[in-house]
């Protein structure tokens, strides 16, 4: 392995995953500030908000199935296949998005529509970040699988970044414009998005560690029988993407839809802490490759279920200058130590031959379930009083996987041939263990 490899390869997921999730993003500002109104006018605002955010979820629904699927593909046949294939995937789905005809122009077939796509996303997203992060860790040096496996997550925050950022603009429309011809403009971008990272992707090389792998005929059936222990850990643990469903999406229908505060500083919160959370996440995936994965990752998750009463109140009282501080503290610095973990904490549990296939179906599942966080805390309560209940829920499942990561084996110390419990077998043994397999 070249010196430079690791970097480019760090690189690659990066801005892969920073073009992918700008996609992922801009759904989920549009259905907190828009989609209501554009594609379920019929209903109540109360009611359309949540059908909104209710779409939102359903691109959950579709990533257990692209796990399974692309998981497959990616441990069969090569990383590279899967994330030049997600990115295509999600750069489509998304500008058609913006090309949908309103519930005012088609009636029920617009939102019949908008579901369709949205679960088009969903399948994409399913393989964009395991297949990033697979690639990132098995070109990774041994003391610094962290540190490199990271800069997908600060891809992803990039992401989001440059979401919002389109979306200021397109926020502080006037109110007619937003609801016609605004909000189209940033699923559009998506043209560029696709081009920008298809060229950069066709460029990456395939990694060694795969090269090297003597393929299973169904790796998913090999995973399922020596790791289904760790598959339902990382499902578990990966509900801590609550915390970002609530935050991005939930918190900003809260302020703007119910307390009534303007959209534009709201925009600003999400834009700011995620500015300081590209700095937060490779720091804090460094600490971890000095003293292990799990103190980092509990850490970070209890952080942020403390951290949510706060911030939730802070909207429910107007309070702009407590909710940028908390904000940026949850966001940008707590929810960072999750972050910049995962990837090498849930990664190192598996083999290289079924590893894109366990974190690919292990957090589409725990992110499933975290997708329609903001749909489940709507219907607790709609009023300017109901964040105390909101704040339990998402406590709780912090705490839940703070418990899930806490019961894995640490492996920050492990070689990189040794993950997954196993040494590396002889060729004899690999070459019949894929025939079984």
């Amino acid at each position: 392995m070249t010196g430079s490899m690791p970097r480019k390869a760090a690189l690659a997921a990066w801005i892969g995953s920073a073009l992918e999730y700008y996609d992922f993003f801009i759904y989920g500002t549009a259905a907190a500030l828009v989609f209501g109104k554009v594609f379920f006018p019929a209903s109540s605002p109360a009611t359309g908000t949540l059908l909104a955010l209710a779409t939102f979820g359903v691109g959950y629904l579709a990533r257990p199935v692209g796990a399974f699927v692309l998981g497959h593909v990616g441990d069969r046949f090569g990383r590279k296949r899967v994330l030049v294939f997600t990115l295509l995937l999600m750069g489509f789905t998304t500008f058609c998005v913006g090309c949908l005809p309103t519930y005012a122009s088609v009636g029920v077939l617009a939102p019949v529509l908008l579901v369709v796509l949205r679960l088009m996303q969903g399948l994409s997203a399913a393989g964009e970040q395991a297949g990033a992060n697979s690639m990132s860790l098995e070109h990774a040096p041994e003391h610094r699988r962290a540190y490199f496996t990271s800069f997908t997550l600060s891809g992803t925050q990039a992401g989001q970044i440059l979401a919002t950022a389109i979306f200021l603009p397109v926020a502080a429309l006037p109110a007619e414009d937003l609801l016609t011809w605004g909000w189209r403009l940033p699923f559009w971008g998506s043209a560029l998005v696709v081009v920008v990272g298809f060229v950069i992707r066709r460029k990456l090389d395939e990694t060694p560690v795969f090269e090297r792998t003597e393929v299973a005929k169904l790796p998913v059936a090999l995973l399922f029988r020596h790791h289904w222990a760790d598959v339902l850990r990382v499902v578990v643990a990966a509900t801590i993407a609550s915390v970002s469903t609530i935050f991005t999406v939930y918190a900003l229908s809260y302020a703007v839809n119910t307390i009534g505060l303007p959209r534009t500083p709201m925009l600003w919160v999400g834009v700011l802490a995620n500015v300081v959370a590209l700095a937060a996440i490779p720091l804090l995936a460094r600490l971890a490759d000095r003293v292990g994965r799990k103190p980092v990752f509990i850490a970070g998750c209890l952080a942020c279920g403390v951290l949510i009463f706060p911030y939730l109140w802070s909207i429910s009282i107007g309070s702009y200058a407590l909710l940028f501080v908390l904000g940026i503290v949850l966001f940008g610095v707590a929810y960072s130590g999750v972050n910049g973990v995962w990837p090498s904490l849930y990664g190192e549990m598996f083999s290289a031959r079924v590893r894109l296939s366990g974190m690919a179906i292990g957090t589409q599942i725990g992110f499933a379930v975290a997708g329609f966080a903001p749909s489940v805390v709507a219907a607790i309560g709609s009023g300017k009083e109901d964040w105390l209940g909101v704040a339990i829920f998402t406590a709780a499942v912090c705490v839940v996987a703070a418990l899930a990561a806490a019961t894995a084996r640490e492996t920050y110390r492990v070689p990189t041939a040794h993950l997954g419990g196993v040494a590396p077998a002889a060729p004899s043994t690999v070459v019949a263990s894929a025939v079984d397999g």
